[in-house]
């Protein structure tokens, strides 16, 4: 599970996650460094336990088949276009996906408590996810609302 970036020439792995407007995460995937981020939404949606009425994400994750998908499932979709694709802007709202964005950042910045996970000293993608799977629990007993 670890992928070989070809721009900053290192190994290493993304986190995926998927959290409410309150930072605690529902979500979580974890992928190689070389793999486009739109690869793991399919798992990352998989692991909710009910379809959301509305998803935020970065623009990363622009794609049609995500927005068709999103869309069949009857979930608002607000995510800025890549200009990278070539496609007309959609309108999105901007002030709740500032929000919704700062809300991702605040986990990971509980996340970045735990130095264990940071600093990755695992080799095995299976106990790297227990331990982010252990952290969570620990965020959610920590500042469980």
């Amino acid at each position: 599970m670890i992928g070989y970036d070809g721009f900053k020439h290192r190994k290493g792995s993304k986190m995926h996650v998927c959290v409410d407007e309150y930072s605690m995460p529902l979500s979580i995937s974890l992928g190689a460094g070389n793999e486009h981020d739109s690869k793991r939404i399919d798992e990352l949606l998989d692991g909710l336990e009910e379809a959301p009425k509305e998803l935020y994400a970065d623009s990363a994750y622009d794609t049609e088949a995500i927005r068709y998908r999103l869309s069949s499932m009857n979930v608002e979709v607000n995510i800025p276009v890549n200009p990278r694709n070539g496609r007309k802007p959609i309108q999105y709202d901007i002030e709740t996906y500032r929000r919704m964005r700062s809300a991702v950042e605040r986990f990971y910045g509980w996340l970045k408590s735990f130095r264990r996970i940071i600093v990755r000293y695992e080799r095995l993608a299976a106990i790297y996810k227990a331990l982010i799977t252990i952290a969570c629990t620990t965020i959610h007993l920590r500042y469980g609302i």
